[in-house]
C-alpha cells in the first residue's frame, strides 16, 4: 500500500515507455516487504539537469538512467564509480548526502548474469563483436575480469581501435585487439566465448546475425547476445546449432535491476527471489 512512508525509485530516459525495469522493481518490493514504488520518468532533452535536482529535492531514493543519458547525467553527479568512470557512462544513480552517486549496473549485471550461467570471463579467449556504446563497456567489463585476450571485430576499424587504445592503457595490458568484421576468417585457432553487442538480431533485423557464415560458429563454444527480445536470436540459433551454448540478455537485465536494487536499499537479493523476479519477466513477454 502506498502511503506517505512509500519511498520513490525510477527511471530516466528519452523515452521510456516501454521499459520493463518497473517488473522487477515493484516485484522485488512486493517480495522483500519494501514500501517503495518505482515508475519511468520521460525526460525531455536539455532538461537532465533540472530532472536531477528536481529528484533530490524530492527525495527520491534512487534512479536507473536509460538512453540517451547515460554519457550526460555525469557532470550531474557529486561521485562517481570506478568502473561506471573509466566505461564513461552511469545507468543507476544512489541518494547520497548532497547528491547523487553514479553506477554502472549493465556490467556488474551482466558479469552476474553470466555467473548465474556457469560463465566464466577471467582466463577466456573472447570474440566480442561491435563497438558501440554496449560492446565498448563490455570491452572494459572483461579488462577488469582478466580476460585472456577478446578479439573485438567491428565493420569499421577505427572504432574497434579507439576502444582498444582506451581499454588496453586503462588496464596496462594488451588484452582487447582490434580487427575489422570481415576478418572474423583470420581468427586464430581455438573455441571463444563470443559476446554479441550490435544491434543486428533486434526488429526489424530480428531475423539477421552480424555473421552469418557458420564456419564462424564452430569456433564459439557459448555465445551471449546482450538483445533480449526476441528471446532466441539468429545469433544465438547458430551458436546451438554449431554445438554451442547460447544465452540472451533477458538475466544482465534482471541483474542489472537487481544490483541496483540492493545499492539503493542495502540488502542483498537472492538467487530464489532473483528467479522469481525472471519469471516475472519471462511472463510479461508472453513466454
Amino acid at each position: 500500500m502506498i502511503d506517505g512512508k512509500t519511498r520513490t525509485c525510477g527511471l530516466i530516459g528519452n523515452p521510456v515507455e516501454h521499459t520493463m525495469s518497473p517488473i522487477i522493481h515493484n516485484t522485488l518490493a512486493g517480495t522483500c516487504g519494501h514500501n517503495l514504488v518505482y515508475v519511468p520518468f520521460p525526460v525531455e532533452n536539455g532538461s537532465l539537469e533540472d530532472a536531477i535536482k528536481g529528484a533530490y529535492a524530492l527525495n527520491i531514493l534512487g534512479l536507473n538512467v536509460t538512453v540517451p543519458y547515460k554519457s550526460e547525467v555525469i557532470r550531474s553527479l557529486i561521485e562517481v564509480d570506478g568502473l561506471a568512470a573509466k566505461i564513461g557512462a552511469v545507468n543507476t544513480l544512489v541518494r547520497t548526502e548532497g547528491g547523487f552517486k553514479g553506477y554502472n549496473t549493465d556490467m556488474s549485471g551482466l558479469h552476474r548474469a553470466m555467473i548465474s550461467e556457469g560463465i566464466r570471463i577471467e582466463g577466456e579467449e573472447i570474440v566480442l563483436l561491435g563497438a558501440g556504446g554496449a560492446a565498448r563497456a563490455v570491452a572494459y567489463l572483461c579488462g577488469e575480469q582478466k580476460a585472456k585476450k577478446v578479439y573485438l571485430l567491428n565493420r569499421t576499424l577505427d572504432k574497434a581501435e579507439r576502444i582498444a587504445k582506451e581499454v588496453n592503457g586503462a588496464f596496462a595490458k594488451d588484452v582487447i585487439v582490434p580487427m575489422l568484421l570481415a576478418d572474423y576468417p583470420k581468427l586464430p585457432c581455438g573455441k571463444y566465448l563470443a559476446i554479441q553487442g550490435t544491434s543486428v538480431g533486434l526488429f526489424p533485423h530480428d531475423e539477421e546475425a552480424i555473421i552469418e557464415d557458420a564456419a564462424f560458429y564452430q569456433k564459439i563454444h557459448t555465445g551471449f547476445d546482450l538483445i533480449y527480445k526476441p528471446f532466441t536470436t539468429k545469433f544465438m540459433k547458430l551458436v546451438t546449432q554449431a554445438g554451442g551454448k547460447a544465452y540472451n540478455g533477458l538475466k544482465m537485465l534482471l541483474y542489472q535491476g537487481i544490483d541496483a536494487y540492493e545499492l539503493w536499499n542495502q540488502v542483498e537479493i537472492s538467487e530464489e527471489e532473483a528467479a522469481h523476479v525472471y519469471h516475472a519477466l519471462k511472463t510479461a513477454m508472453g513466454l
